[in-house]
């Protein structure tokens, strides 16, 4: 059953809560330290964007467009929607020579939302550049011409990309694809499900891919989280945790967020991984969590917790600016 991790107050007393599950792994799958249940089942949503990264690289895509490494960034984010985003999806896709009518995403508003209030004073419309997936979807039609794949489709379960990316899945958190669950994600392509457990060996795995892969798979997830913790703001951006923890700890963790409040955590050369899921999916919850679950196990310093230390009790205001609470982390961590 899952665990009350967070406590939402107004005044003195607790308005609401919500209920999660973690999990800390390291890359031999040995459960450290969890919440709740560690073997909970849920979907990976974006927090497997990373992954579904590495057959374009290890099909020599960087060489062959000319990618740069906040373009790879861009590749795995769930991004906020903000004009340097947006400009690098659209540099992206200019190298492997498609424009915006190839994604197929679905619009959507950014999901930074001064970026999204000034597409609209503006006059304009949003676009499928705009959706925080279009780097991956990016990503994905640019394999395709490497493959020399057709790209009809590209979204359904069957189309050879999207076995591709099952496949990689799976060898990534040591599963047999058939293991797998596949749904549908918010932006049509499949998405993968699991128990939390396996999602935060991913990134044990991720943080210490030497360790655990064969040296070229190494060496990709290697530039994979370079280019993630060099360029943060282009895994997420203004104002989000991602890029927050990663430019705080300066690449020391690297953090990435999925839909419906996952998140997961490598802790760099540590061989560690962490894996949160908030049950009713809201993302305010995962902060105070996150901060705390680093901060006990002295995964950040002293000066990291006070730079992130709003984030750990978030007050809550009314409408006139005046705080009448906040959120509290209410947890112990069980050892293992």
């Amino acid at each position: 059953m899952s665990e009350i991790l967070v406590h939402v107050t107004r005044g003195s007393h607790i308005e609401s809560c919500h209920h999660g599950d973690l999990v800390i792994v390291n890359g031999n799958g040995k459960i450290l330290y969890a919440l709740g249940d560690p073997h909970r089942f849920t979907f990976w949503r974006s927090a497997a964007k990373p992954f579904q990264a590495i057959p374009f690289l290890e099909s020599g895509g960087m060489e062959a467009f000319h990618i740069q490494p906040h373009e790879l960034a861009l590749m795995t984010s769930s991004h906020g929607g903000e004009p340097a985003h947006v400009d690098t999806v659209l540099s992206i896709l200019s190298k492997i020579g498609y424009d915006t009518t190839y994604l197929d995403c679905g619009i959507a508003a950014p999901m930074y939302s001064p970026a999204a209030d000034t597409i609209l004073r503006g006059g304009h419309t949003y676009q499928s550049s705009h959706n925080a997936c279009s780097g991956k979807h990016a990503a994905m039609l640019a394999l395709g011409k490497l493959l020399c794949i057709s790209m009809e489709n590209y979204l359904h379960v069957d189309h050879p990309i999207q076995q591709i990316m099952k496949k990689t899945i799976a060898a990534c958190c040591d599963m047999s694809p058939q293991d797998v669950v596949l749904a549908v994600d918010g932006c049509g392509v499949p998405v993968f499900g699991m128990g939390i457990d396996r999602m935060a060996l991913a990134y044990a795995r991720f943080s210490k891919p030497e360790s655990y892969f064969e040296p070229e798979r190494a060496r990709i997830l290697k530039r994979i989280q370079s280019a993630m913790t060099t360029n943060p703001f282009y895994v997420a951006g203004t104002n989000r945790l991602d890029t927050i923890l990663m430019e705080v700890t300066k690449g020391r963790l690297v953090a990435k967020l999925g839909a419906e409040a996952v998140y997961n955590i490598g802790v760099v050369d540590e061989d560690l991984g962490i894996c949160l899921k908030i049950d009713d999916g809201s993302y305010r919850a995962i902060d105070p969590v996150i901060i705390d679950v680093l901060n006990s196990l002295d995964l950040i310093t002293k000066d990291e917790f006070q730079q992130l230390r709003s984030l750990w009790k978030p007050v809550v205001k009314n409408h006139r600016g005046e705080i009448i609470g906040e959120l509290q982390p209410v947890f112990k961590l069980n050892k293992f």
